[in-house]
């Protein structure tokens, strides 16, 4: 019995457990239903809302752009910043990316539409060569601005102004008649010429870099021996000729075109009036300014008269268009009026040998074997008065430069003296050099000097610090210049040597890097050299000038032999640019045919040449004997070992 109570009671207790889930499922279900019916109302709803604000939003966003166009242009500011602060991160991206759009503008497109087609050329002419070509890529619009305002041109007429380099092509390939203004009657070619023109320019630049690099050259050799030669000591050239001063007391002129010393009336023109060798010579086109007695060819313009007067060699001259001033070993210095040769004024102040002399905008400085610098102010040509003498060295001072801050001086006592241009002002002295100095050149900031002890420095004038120094030549440093890129230096070993500037100039840069070539052909001391982008002049004891260019070589290992005096030198596969005489094909057809260019060939591509490569590509070219030394009583060489140990 209690069993079956006991039964009955588990059945209704099961019943009861089973009737209470049965519940709760129900109660959830209601709960989902309730839940699923609130939804599906407010949907409706919602959507009887939109219905129902659907035809009153457009007059209220009308209303508001009214209301908004009302408003000061700072006060739509500040709405619209609230208005964005209550919006979320996916409406911000949205707006971002409408506005995008309107923030860019080509304003290279709508200058044109608004007439103002020159402004758009002016801003475009501004660009470089690559920024220029990638702006012809921009659109149609942009390469139609470019080619109107004819900006390759333009380019290529910027460079020719600013850069030595591209106006010394523009001459000797002859592509500069076709540049800037055209003469009356001239028309120039179309703009897609201009365009070809300038990756062929950029192409040669390269490979005359690269011709100085990997010393590439075309060697022409000018024989200057005579019976009373001993030496040629000094030259100046420009385009047409090389004037060289000898050691047998004559100046020579010489002919680029045929290196054959110019003639007049059949007999050869040396200037002999000069009672001592010739041992230092600077002119510059000094021929284009005095009057002419005769034309040969029509190229040549001899001087109306030998400017005599000096008892004693001439060692160094400089003129400008006005004067012509030389110094002497008769110690005086003396004034030539440049057009008609006429001794104008004698300055009587240094009492031993002047050895070098620069003027330049109305101030004139001489330095003398008597150890004294001076400094005079040039009125005119008939009135230059002396202004101070600067005393400091204590050997003979062989060489000075200056500019508008300082005046640089170097002396056989060693030294390099900086004094205040303005003041004459003792400021520093750069000492180093372990033997007298022979050579300096100075210019912004920087001053590379040649000494005796074999070596080059390169110095910072501001702090009197020498940066660098140059060890390769194995006998005195004679002769030395630069440029913004290389070092060229002629020593008593016979050797010129190519040096690179920027990587001397850096303190990281390793020693074998420096020299980037050895130049091998005189088989004397070199005693002058000059250079410019394209070519090296240099002279020696050995009588000869070479001309050393490094425009018109040869291919790659393609030999190269010295052309004699008289001869024409080799044939060169770098043709150039443009001929010098207008070339027959036309680039576009707009161009008349009489002055129809032909485009640039293509050039030969250079090799790279690698900084660790310098030395060990030097040119081993064995050095022949050298004659025997002759008796000298050359004045600057006597001067730059002068008080020393």
């Amino acid at each position: 019995m209690n069993t079956m109570i006991y039964d009955s009671s588990s059945q209704h207790s099961a019943m009861d457990t089973s009737t209470s889930l049965l519940d709760d499922e129900s109660t959830k279900l209601y709960s989902t239903g309730l839940a699923l019916t609130s939804a599906a109302n407010n949907a409706n709803n919602n959507n009887r809302r939109r219905k129902d604000n659907k035809g009153e939003y457009p007059s209220q966003r009308e209303s508001c752009i009214k209301m908004f166009e009302h408003w000061s242009e700072q006060d739509q500011l500040e709405f619209m910043e609230h208005l964005l602060s209550r919006m979320c991160h996916y409406q911000h991206g949205h707006i971002n990316a409408f506005l995008k759009p309107m923030l860019q503008r080509d304003f290279i497109s709508l200058l044109p539409k608004k007439g103002l087609d020159h402004v758009a050329e002016k801003i475009l002419s501004y660009l470089d060569g690559k920024s220029l070509r990638d702006a012809e890529l921009v659109c149609k619009e942009w390469q139609r601005v470019i080619a109107d305002g004819v900006l390759w041109k333009k380019l290529i007429e910027r460079k020719v102004r600013t850069d030595p380099l591209w106006k010394g092509l523009s001459e000797r390939r002859g592509w500069g008649q076709f540049l800037f203004k055209p003469r009356p009657g001239e028309q120039h070619p179309s703009h897609s010429y201009y365009r070809k023109m300038y990756p062929k320019i950029i192409q040669n630049i390269k490979t005359i870099e690269a011709n100085w690099r990997m010393g590439r050259h075309n060697l022409q050799k000018i024989n200057c021996r005579s019976e009373t030669s001993k030496g040629v000591y000094c030259l100046q050239y420009d385009d047409s000729k090389i004037v060289s001063g000898l050691r047998d007391n004559t100046i020579k002129m010489w002919d680029r075109n045929t290196l054959q010393c110019y003639k007049a009336n059949c007999s050869e023109k040396n200037l002999m009036y000069h009672s001592k060798k010739v041992e230092m010579y600077e002119v510059f086109n000094i021929l284009e300014h005095i009057q002419p007695i005769c034309n040969v060819s029509d190229k040549l313009v001899l001087p109306k008269q030998v400017l005599t007067g000096h008892t004693g060699s001439v060692l160094c001259l400089q003129y400008d268009e006005r004067v012509i001033i030389s110094g002497s070993s008769d110690s005086t210095v003396r004034v030539w009026d440049a057009h008609t040769g006429e001794m104008t004024n004698t300055l009587i102040h240094h009492c031993e040998a002047v050895l070098h002399l620069r003027f330049t905008n109305g101030l004139l400085v001489t330095c003398s074997k008597d150890r004294s610098i001076a400094v005079w102010d040039m009125v005119s040509a008939s009135e230059i008065n002396l202004r101070r003498v600067l005393v400091g060295h204590r050997a003979a001072v062989n060489v000075v430069d200056f500019d508008e801050k300082y005046i640089v001086s170097a002396s056989g006592d060693r030294t390099i003296k900086v004094w205040g241009t303005s003041t004459c002002e003792f400021v520093r002295t750069l000492n180093g050099h372990k033997r007298g100095i022979a050579c300096l050149q100075y210019r912004d900031r920087l001053v590379v000097s040649g000494s005796s002890d074999n070596t080059i420095r390169l110095w910072d004038i501001e702090y009197g610090a020498c940066l660098r120094i140059l060890d390769g030549h194995e006998e005195l440093v004679r002769c030395i210049r630069f440029d913004n890129k290389r070092i060229v230096s002629g020593a008593y070993d016979g050797k010129i040597k190519v040096w690179d500037l920027h990587a001397a100039l850096d303190p990281r840069s390793p020693a074998g890097t420096l020299c980037l070539r050895t130049l091998v052909e005189h088989s004397g001391r070199v005693f002058r050299l000059q250079f410019d982008e394209f070519q090296i002049v240099s002279s020696s004891h050995d009588d000869t000038i070479l001309i050393w260019d490094f425009l018109n070589c040869s291919p790659p290992d393609s030999p190269i032999p010295p052309v004699q005096a008289g001869g024409s030198s080799s044939p060169t596969s770098d043709s150039g640019l443009v001929p010098q005489a207008a070339a027959a094909a036309a680039v576009a057809p707009s161009v008349p045919p009489a002055v129809s260019p032909s485009l640039p060939p293509a050039l030969p591509p250079s090799a790279p040449f690698m900084f660790g490569e310098a030395r060990g590509a030097e040119r081993a070219v064995p050095m022949p004997s050298p004659p025997p030394p002759l008796p000298s009583n050359d004045s600057m060489d006597k001067s730059i070992d002068e008080g020393q140990d």
